[in-house]
């Protein structure tokens, strides 16, 4: 059986790996800095993880997969494509208030992570979510409940940039929370911003 304490702790360097990737980059953070932020010695990170990319993956898989799973439900729903595509957007919004270090480390890093077959991954993840956002399009044009003239690929492609981007400016805990940024964001891509 697991020691709490020991587990407590793990989580504990996970976040703090977590932030410095985040605020760094992951190529730019050592594992000395990782130990430094943490008050231990470099030699004792290793009693928990072999190393700073085992931290890295571990930090990634756990996030992708409890948003996957989030998503995967979503899509198992009886609701209609509209519902569901708002359902992914707020989700997405709350991905980004609740894990913004593993976020920021997706956005900054992945492309150079692509490039190991220990993260192959991230790819098959990011290839995954074009896939739920172009399926929910789609679906939504199909049943009529989004308009039939859209452009799907542009329409993936700006909500893709424009929902995970907030990572750079959305502050969790600030004035306006995730799910205030999640009504004006589908207020805006479902209804605009013009008068009729």
């Amino acid at each position: 059986m697991l020691d709490p304490v020991a587990s407590t702790r793990r989580e504990e360097l996970l976040a703090i790996a977590a932030a410095l990737f985040a605020e760094k980059g992951y190529r730019s953070t050592t594992v000395r800095d990782i130990a430094d932020a943490a008050g231990i010695l470099s030699g004792s990170l290793y009693h928990h993880f072999d190393s700073k990319e085992s931290m890295l993956d571990e930090i990634l898989r756990s996030f992708q997969d409890e948003l996957f799973a989030a998503y995967a439900d979503v899509l198992a729903s009886d609701d209609d494509a509209r519902t569901k595509l708002e359902r992914v957007v707020r989700l997405s919004f709350q991905a980004i208030d609740q894990h913004p270090a593993e976020v920021a480390i997706f956005q900054n890093d992945a492309a150079y992570l692509g490039a190991f077959d220990r993260f192959a991954y991230l790819a098959e993840r990011a290839d995954q979510s074009r896939g739920i956002w172009l399926g929910l399009l789609r679906e939504g044009v199909a049943t009529g409940v989004l308009r039939p003239d859209i452009d799907i690929d542009l329409v993936h492609r700006f909500i893709r940039d424009t929902v995970w981007v907030a990572v750079r400016w959305y502050r969790p805990g600030g004035e306006l929370t995730h799910s205030d940024v999640a009504d004006q964001y589908l207020t805006i891509l479902l209804e605009g911003i013009a008068h009729a």
